[in-house]
């Protein structure tokens, strides 16, 4: 079944005769088959190369919406109203929000005469949309149910000791996400025979969330980062790093952007250069770049440890900002 829409519009010949070429009347927007449609005419065209001798006539799909297959029907109206059946014309579009399709020469200004009345011309456009699949598809849930396996514990296989903290999991899944888990939990390494497996070098928060994002692939929001949402994402960029979630790592140095202060940059670049970050690693290169920034930044506790760690990065950012100023 088609939705169709209909809308009538007009222009006086004798007032268009002057406009330039590419000038533009809208019609009002009108609806057909779920979307919002706009006409676009085109008194003296929308192409130089046509002199002004042809009316343009578009279709803009104005709604926010996926792309939409339909009819586009234009016909310009004789004296008494009803449709001519030679200045017509028909065309089968695929529309994306908010860009024009058409038809460039739709009729010659030299044939409006027999048309109008008063001067007045007056055309009437068609939308009738071809639906899709009338059965949507479902979004994935997969991540629902993983995520409703790992809050139930129903069926874990293996513990994950962090710092003291306990988490329950299932071997199954680490090994799936993580290379780096799949060959302590089903290799020859002595995890393979464990119940339990002790990590170190990692904060329990920051596992909570990368083992979240193993099970759901989704990442926490900022306000579930707790109270140092910066101390966190490095944290789980560089547990990312370590159990190869490439996906999780770009995440975090992503979000590390939004991050980066006078407090922060200097930490954060350690991060981006320890973990081969490199658009965190130049976003903290580009702020600590402007002498004010600079001028602050280091006397934080962040460029003291940039300084330890990383002694001939940090000369090179003094060195930079002593060129530039």
């Amino acid at each position: 079944m088609l939705a169709a829409g209909y809308i009538e519009f007009k222009f006086d010949c004798s007032v268009t005769k002057d406009l330039p070429i590419g000038h533009v009347i809208y019609s009002d927007v009108f609806s057909a088959g779920g979307h919002l449609w706009r006409v676009h005419c085109y008194p003296r065209g929308a192409k130089e190369e046509h002199k002004g001798e042809y009316v343009s006539i578009f279709l803009m799909l104005v709604s926010k919406s996926e792309n939409v297959e339909a009819f586009f029907d234009v016909f310009l109206l004789t004296k008494d109203g009803s449709p001519s059946q030679t200045k017509s014309v028909r065309r089968v579009l695929v529309f994306r929000p908010n860009i024009a399709k058409g038809v460039y020469r739709f009729v010659e200004r030299s044939d409006l005469e027999p048309f109008s009345t008063n001067g007045m011309v007056r055309f009437i456009c068609g939308v009738l949309v071809v639906p899709g699949d009338p059965t949507p598809m479902p979004q994935s849930d997969i991540g629902v149910h993983l995520g409703g396996l790992l809050d139930s514990a129903v069926g874990s296989d293996v513990s994950v000791i962090v710092d003291g903290e306990t988490f329950p999991a299932h071997r199954a899944v680490l090994a799936a996400r993580s290379p780096v888990f799949k060959a302590e939990l089903f290799g020859s390494m002595a995890d393979a025979t464990m119940s339990t497996v002790t990590l170190q070098d990692i904060e329990p928060e920051a596992f909570k969330a990368m083992l979240r994002f193993m099970y759901t692939d989704s990442f926490p929001a900022d306000e579930e980062l707790g109270d140092s949402p910066t101390d966190v994402l490095q944290h789980l960029l560089a547990a990312a790093d370590r159990y190869a979630l490439d996906r999780l790592k770009l995440i975090c140095s992503l979000k590390l952007i939004g991050h980066i202060s006078v407090d922060t940059v200097g930490s954060i670049l350690v991060f981006a250069e320890t973990y081969d970050c490199r658009e965190l690693k130049n976003r903290c290169l580009d702020f600590f770049a402007m002498e004010k920034n600079f001028k602050e930044a280091v006397f934080s506790d962040g460029f003291a440890i940039l300084l330890q760690k990383f002694p001939s990065l940090a000369a090179d950012l003094r060195r930079r900002v002593t060129v530039q100023s």
